[in-house]
């Protein structure tokens, strides 16, 4: 149970390394912005054309006498944006970490020099087009996984007791497993870690990823709170990929960056 302090006390150091870097911290609040306001106005649509949407692949319920037709595409219909709300929350940060892949590759590698004994950091070597290649791939992958998980526990939220009581639970940890996984991709794929050996390496500690994962998918169920924690959660993933990988890091963090210090790509 260790392992579950640890994993939030990562998460709160990636916090308080953005916090003393505020450079980074702006430039890594620019993708989770951008993908706010695309994954806004498709839920905005999804509200103002979701009955539309739903009445023309209803067709079948156009003779239905009131009030049956109207309950029954009221609730497809909210059955529809509960849908699009889960699946936004579940790939926002897939869709975020794709985005600025180069802004939190440049955070990541930052971090690992900052921690690192020798002030260096792993480099894949590969050109950015091949590392927004394979991260999309993998992103992709990830996706689709936690879509089947998510489509599951939605089901089993219409049990009764059960699905108000334990499914979140089981909800929350779950996206805090492949939320961890996406953000620790940033260092790892650095390292030119694969995916199924990524896995195998969370599933190895799960009690840390759970610590790191579960309170930050609490959090994420709020957008606009995510957008703001972004940058700190990809810092914090870097940290604890060290640990993971048995890498060596300072104790003492290093001081913040000087004030004209460039970012670079």
């Amino acid at each position: 149970m260790r392992d579950l302090g640890t994993g939030f006390r990562y998460l709160l150091k990636g916090q308080r390394w953005v916090a003393r870097h505020g450079k980074q911290f702006g430039f890594g609040l620019i993708p989770g912005l951008i993908t706010l306001v695309l994954y806004t106005a498709a839920l905005v649509a999804l509200a103002l054309w979701g009955q539309d949407f739903v009445s023309w692949s209803t067709p079948f319920a156009d003779d239905w006498s009131s009030p049956w037709q109207g309950l029954f595409r009221g609730f497809l219909t909210a059955v529809l944006f509960a849908l699009g709300l889960l699946l936004s929350v579940v790939t926002f940060t897939a869709v975020t970490l794709l985005l600025g892949q180069p802004f939190y590759e440049n955070l990541s590698e930052k971090v690992d020099r900052d921690v690192s004994p020798d002030g260096t950091a792993p480099e894949s070597g590969l050109p950015l087009w091949r590392e927004l290649w394979i991260s999309g791939r993998d992103s992709l992958r990830i996706v689709l996984r936690a879509a089947v998980w998510g489509v599951l526990l939605f089901a089993l939220g219409f049990i009764p007791v059960v699905g108000q009581t334990v499914v979140p639970v089981v909800g929350v940890v779950v996206t805090g497993f492949f939320l961890t996984e996406e953000l620790t991709a940033v260092a790892l794929q650095r390292r030119r870690v694969e995916l199924r050996d990524r896995l195998a390496l969370l599933r190895s500690r799960r009690t840390l990823v759970w610590g790191f994962g579960a309170p930050l998918a609490a959090v994420f169920l709020v957008p606009f709170v995510a957008v703001f924690l972004m940058p700190g959660a990809v810092a914090g993933a870097t940290l604890m990929a060290r640990e993971l990988l048995g890498e060596e890091t300072r104790e003492e963090e290093a001081a913040p960056a000087p004030v004209g210090e460039t970012v670079s790509w």
